[in-house]
């Protein structure tokens, strides 16, 4: 998958009733940067009245993705791969990055857990961080 970060901008109505633009980031799995714009506008375009820009999109480097319904956060996890160097004699540690949904630190942590339940390869939690990222928007093939 080739997740790319998208931010984008609009006009929201805050609760003093005054509209101001606001700029988030969502996530959304496309094969190009192209196809990431045209994707976030459409899965956007529903949930905003007035002005969509799409301010920026650079490439997410991420590994796994574990969503959960009942969180409304994502965390952004490093997990080092642990494996040892025969020739060398010394461990080697191979980071990726998983993006966790949760509703608080301590669920991201036990979801990320739980999503790595069938890893076979050693592995340590380095870094968990909670994301400004609203949304996650895989793939969908069109019917």
């Amino acid at each position: 998958m080739n997740w790319f970060e998208c931010k984008v901008s609009f006009d929201r109505t805050g609760e003093d009733g005054l509209i101001k633009k606001v700029t988030e980031p969502y996530l959304v799995d496309a094969m190009s940067f192209t196809e990431a714009e045209s994707r976030i506008i459409e899965e956007i375009t529903p949930f905003v009245s007035g002005e969509l820009t799409v301010a920026h999109i650079k490439r997410a480097k991420i590994a796994e993705i574990f969503p959960d319904e009942t969180g409304d956060k994502w965390y952004r996890c490093k997990v080092n791969f642990v494996s040892f160097d025969e020739k060398k004699q010394v461990e080697k540690r191979l980071p990726q990055v998983m993006l966790v949904q949760a509703s608080n630190f301590k669920r991201a942590l036990e979801n990320l857990l739980e999503g790595m339940k069938g890893t076979m390869a050693d592995y340590e939690v380095a870094m968990i961080t909670e994301t400004m990222i609203m949304d996650v928007y895989p793939f969908k093939p069109k019917e």
